[in-house]
């Protein structure tokens, strides 16, 4: 098992503020994680690459936070046999309910499991009970 079983991924540097409580949540589990920021939209390839090569490397969650058009979610799913977990970010005019809806509506074959808006201490709680801790 890898030492860091969780792998976040945003799609902005400026979204680390907002998922940090997750860190937290998975430090004071004792369980490793790591951080990485690719857009669904600027680095599409890349974000598919992270993705395809997350169970190689190791992870066996993924949290993808996202805001606005939430696509980081979906498009990591769709190219992922992991278990990805769903963050909508509080951000924009619509304060992530835009964000909520786009990734809890995410159509067949691209299941994600979603938490509240801007919770990012579920997300890293449901990670945690996905491996098992």
């Amino acid at each position: 098992m890898s030492d860091k079983p969780v792998l976040i991924m945003t799609g902005s540097e400026s979204d680390r503020k907002r998922v940090a409580p997750a860190f937290k949540v998975l430090e004071d589990a004792g369980v490793g994680y790591e951080f990485v920021v690719s857009s669904a939209h600027r680095d599409a390839e890349q974000t598919a690459e992270i993705a395809r090569g997350a169970r190689e490397n190791g992870y066996r969650v993924i949290i993808a936070a996202a805001g606005l058009a939430a696509a980081l979610p979906g498009a990591v799913a769709a190219v992922t046999d992991l278990p990805v977990v769903g963050l909508p970010l509080d951000v924009g005019p619509l304060r992530g309910v835009d964000a909520l809806y786009a990734i809890a509506q995410l159509p067949p074959g691209c299941p994600v499991g979603t938490v509240g808006i801007g919770n990012a201490k579920n997300a890293a709680g449901l990670a945690l009970r996905i491996i098992g801790r």
